[in-house]
């Protein structure tokens, strides 16, 4: 990391905080994320190199630790104290940004929508019994950006990257801006239906307990959402 040469507090965090991607890395530990591969899903627009550039350098500074995964095969990685102490700092930083900054299609990428919705803001009670698997299809995204899959099982869900095999039971087809409105609790569900820019194809009984599933914002064990 650079240094601005400078004693003052606010100099000295913006050295660790104010670098690139950061705030995100640890925002995504805060989530729960605690694999290179959990954490990297949480900011799918950064390079595999980069992440591993920016965890070595917040492990420097004493943000995070990391151990040895149980299996031996890669590590798992922790706030430290001084990283849990960032927790506020985030939480005030998305109250600032929810206030002052306007989200555009500019900010809708459904991948993290996704990612963060099995992540923090997923209501496990509300789930369907058994095995579920919905396709989630956004035509205005890159080829590469369009597919996705939430696999329901054993009580809880996931975002999946690729085809998890056979029919899927639910398949929804949506706008990305309005579907990330509609997750994040600025849309409700009945208007995104109403205007065309979400529709799903399926069982009534899946339809209707498909929306119900989402809290609509970050609930962390032990933190304030």
């Amino acid at each position: 990391m650079g240094t601005y040469r400078q004693y003052c507090p606010v100099a000295r965090a913006s050295e660790v905080l104010a670098e690139r991607w950061n705030p995100l890395i640890v925002r995504n530990l805060m989530f729960g994320a605690e694999t290179f591969s959990a954490i990297a899903r949480g900011v799918p627009t950064m390079s595999r190199s980069m992440l591993l550039k920016r965890l070595e350098e917040l492990q420097h500074a004493g943000v995070i630790e990391t151990k040895p995964k149980p299996d031996g095969r890669g590590h798992l990685y922790a706030l430290t104290q001084a990283g849990a102490d960032l927790i506020g700092v985030i939480d005030r930083l998305a109250a600032w940004g929810e206030r002052w900054i306007d989200v555009t299609s500019e900010h809708s990428d459904p991948a993290f929508a996704l990612w963060a919705w099995c992540q923090v803001q997923l209501d496990r009670a509300a789930l369907p019994p058994g095995r579920v698997v919905v396709a989630l299809i956004f035509p205005d995204e890159a080829p590469t950006n369009r597919r996705y899959w939430l696999l329901i099982e054993h009580g809880d869900a996931e975002t999946c990257y690729s085809d998890p095999g056979g029919e899927p039971d639910l398949t929804v087809t949506a706008r990305s801006l309005a579907f990330v409105d509609w997750h994040r609790g600025k849309r409700s569900w009945r208007d995104v239906l109403r205007t065309g820019d979400v529709t799903l194809t399926g069982p009534t009984w899946l339809r209707r307990s498909f929306p119900t599933w989402n809290l609509h914002h970050p609930v962390l064990a032990g933190v304030s959402p």
